[in-house]
């Protein structure tokens, strides 16, 4: 039996930068691309591929900042 899967995909970019001052930046940049799954539409799947990238990017310059708080 030969399952067929949807090829379609979906892929966002998202990306942070913070000025530190003194001419040097923090920058987080994310991306993921992942196929739709069955049930969803490619609006359905940008939103949660979307949702996921920009916790992760909030994740990641959080956990950056609390780094060069502390050295």
């Amino acid at each position: 039996m030969t399952v067929e899967r949807n090829q379609t995909s979906v892929r966002v970019e998202l990306g942070y930068t913070k000025n530190l001052g003194n001419f040097e930046n923090l920058k987080v940049s994310i991306a993921v691309e992942d196929f739709v799954r069955d049930g969803e539409t490619v609006d359905t799947a940008t939103e949660r591929v979307y949702a996921f990238v920009e916790n992760k990017v909030v994740d990641k310059v959080t956990e950056m900042e609390k780094e060069l708080k502390n050295g």
